[in-house]
């Protein structure tokens, strides 16, 4: 650790052990301080300009020598705090730069205030030349104004990601003695664990991820999902940690604390979209520090020239070339918008966990989707068992101790129907297959035909359409045929993105009938069933190969190296833990609708990207020529340099309001 420190420390920086509430303070010094400097920097700007206005009205030599030697003196020493205090971010910063042999942003614009400050203190001694104290004030102030602006709109923006890690009480109101007696006392979240239960009044927030035990309630879970409307929760149900209780008082079985609810883990996965960039952005990154080289030189080579040509004004365009060509626009260009679009995504129900996922949402070719459990609700049901080689009953009790410990929804299905039974022994899953194991000595499977068929010792599957079957050794025992209804905003869904001219393919382990009779509610004319985990993996390799980029939207384990594969991944927030470790995104809310607002807004954010890119190219071609020639003073180049970062900031805000458009189909263009 120390050696880390060290390396933070030779490159300028100091670290500290994280908390939210010292990061928070931080923070807000960081603000305070910022803004004490642009107060400084505006109040010296208003009164050097006092000083200067008098020759820029009159002209040279109109004014009495004493008289202009006074108000070059009260300049000098009103720009002083200007450049001492207000610009000590830029010099410290292009220092650091300097020791760490790199060429940052900071770099030019230390250079012109020092160039300008001590050229003008000279002329002020000797009484001979001209002076840049106005044109120093004002651009360090604009400059300022422009950071502290960028500062508050990213603070904005990871203001959720703030309010998050806080969502959780510290306290909760523990039932020491439940259900003998509902007697609460006030002890730490922190100390709570798995099985105990807990009293959450109307009004407070759910300190735990916990399954209602008793009573039933209303719940908003805006904070996590987006959605606005309370919903119903009731005995049995899962409550997330961070929602609040807006009904009735419940009592909740604990199931995780800390670290391991829900909200710790989007927390968790927010901060590593956080800490990493899109590739867009390192590119500008890039850019940005090789264009910052050129520019010095580029100075370089212009002073020379005028030194030979015109002396008298080589130092006025050396400044205005330095100042002029900042980079700052094409810096901020890229990470603003994509720290507003992340922000406002974690608003509305869709969890970025990685940085290049909206850049690639926004230019995908193909959605490949999963069926269960995400064009479908996941909640299976039972619909018919065709028992051939046992009972009913018997079926239902052997397909659920295979499924005992199965998250899918056909393993939750079969064991809300079977009667209670026992775990089977040396249970092994086979992703896109089956489960099987030995119950009461014997090897069993359940899954597909195929998987079935193979332990039957059978060279062709089963006739029957039952998308499961339960087989022994030598024998098929039942088959079974489950229901799972379509969200209610798939249709809709599927035809937004008809609609923007997507391509649209539906991939599932499930059997033909079911995934047909999905395929032709929707509309989907390109499908296919009974696919592996390496049956869709290699399909989307192959649709990559053609060109294609791939949108993949799935929910459960077998999908994981698919969503792995695919450029941009969404997942589930209710499907399997391994599948949203592999995905870019995560849709809290449930809905589809949120995926095709999402793309909407991905492709929005391209483009107030490619705007502030493009603005920042075009200024720097029309005001470095201009600069290098003449025609831009250092006052110009001051305005046009921090308007032109103003306007990158606040063309990225745009992103942080609610489209007008709020129907979720989605115009072509």
């Amino acid at each position: 650790m120390s050696a880390i420190l060290a390396a933070i420390h030779d490159i300028g920086y100091r670290a500290y052990p994280y908390d939210a509430q010292s990061l928070e303070a931080a923070q807000r010094r960081q603000a305070r301080g910022l803004l004490a400097r642009l107060a400084i920097a505006g109040l010296g700007m208003m009164q050097v300009m006092m000083y200067a206005l008098p020759e820029y009205l009159t002209g040279d030599g109109r004014i009495a020598s004493d008289l202009d030697s006074l108000m070059r003196w009260a300049a000098l020493i009103l720009t002083l705090p200007v450049v001492l205090y207000s610009a000590s971010p830029f010099i410290s910063g292009a220092w650091r730069d300097v020791r760490t042999h790199r060429v940052g942003m900071d770099v030019p614009v230390a250079l012109a205030i020092a160039i300008a400050f001590a050229a003008s203190v000279l002329a002020t001694i000797t009484h001979d030349g001209a002076v840049y104290f106005d044109s120093i004030a004002m651009f360090v102030f604009l400059l300022l104004g422009a950071r502290y602006l960028e500062l508050r709109a990213r603070q904005k923006a990871a203001s959720h990601l703030e309010s998050l890690s806080r969502a959780l009480p510290a306290t909760a109101n523990y039932l020491a003695q439940f259900p003998e007696s509902m007697h609460a006392e006030t002890v730490p979240a922190g100390t709570l664990v798995e099985g105990q239960y807990i009293l959450v009044r109307p009004g407070e927030t759910f300190p735990v991820d916990g399954l209602i035990e008793q009573g039933e309630t209303e719940v908003d879970e805006s904070f996590v999902t987006g959605e606005s409307m309370p919903v119903s929760r009731f005995k049995g149900e899962l409550v997330v940690g961070g929602s609040t209780n807006r009904g009735n008082p419940v009592v909740v079985c604990v199931q995780h604390v800390g670290e391991h609810t829900v909200l710790s883990a989007i927390v968790k996965l927010m901060e590593r979209a956080t800490h990493s960039r899109p590739r867009l952005q390192e590119f500008t990154d890039a850019v940005a520090a090789r264009f910052v080289a050129v520019v010095l030189i580029l100075a370089t080579g212009v002073a020379a020239w005028w030194l030979l040509n015109d002396p008298s004004r080589a130092l006025p365009i050396v400044v205005s070339v330095l100042i002029v060509t900042c980079p700052c626009a094409l810096a901020l260009a890229t990470p603003m918008a994509m720290a507003v679009a992340t922000s406002y995504a974690g608003r509305h129900g869709l969890l970025v966990t990685r940085s290049h996922a909206l850049e690639t949402l926004a230019r995908a070719s193909h959605f490949v989707i999963d069926k269960t459990g995400t064009l479908t609700e996941g909640k299976v049901t039972v619909n018919e068992i065709g028992a051939l080689g046992t009972n009913r009953d018997r079926a239902l009790s052997l397909a659920a101790a295979l499924e005992y410990g199965s998250e899918h929804p056909i393993a939750e299905a079969i064991r809300e129907v079977a009667p209670a039974s026992r775990p089977a022994q040396r249970i092994r899953n086979l992703p896109g297959r089956g489960i099987e194991g030995i119950v009461d000595g014997r090897h069993y499977r359940i899954g597909t035909a195929e998987f079935a068929a193979e332990l039957v010792g059978a060279e062709e599957t089963p006739a029957h359409a039952f998308q499961t079957w339960l087989a022994t050794e030598g024998q098929l025992l039942a088959g079974f045929r489950f229901d799972d209804r379509l969200r209610p905003d798939a249709p809709a869904f599927v035809q937004a993105l008809r609609a923007q001219n997507r391509e649209i393919e539906l991939l599932s382990g499930d059997h033909a009938v079911s995934v047909g009779k999905a395929a032709a509610s929707l509309g989907i004319t390109v499908w296919h069933a009974a696919m592996t985990p390496q049956d869709k993996l290699d399909y989307v390799k192959e649709l990559q190969a053609q060109g294609a980029i791939v949108a993949m939207i799935g929910d459960g384990v077998n999908d994981a190296p698919v969503l792995a594969q695919a450029q941009v991944s969404i997942a589930m927030m209710s499907g399997a833990a391994l599948a949203q470790g592999a995905a870019d995104m995560i849709f809290l809310s449930g809905r589809l609708s949120d995926v095709a607002r999402m793309f909407k807004y991905a492709r929005r954010t391209r483009r107030i990207v490619r705007q502030n890119l493009a603005w920042a190219a075009s200024y720097n071609i029309v005001a470095i020529p201009l600069a290098m020639t003449g025609y831009v003073t250092p006052w110009m180049a001051a305005i046009g340099m921090s308007a032109s970062s103003l306007l990158v900031v606040l063309n990225a805000l745009r992103l942080a309001r609610r489209p007008r458009d709020h129907k979720l189909v989605i115009a072509p263009g």
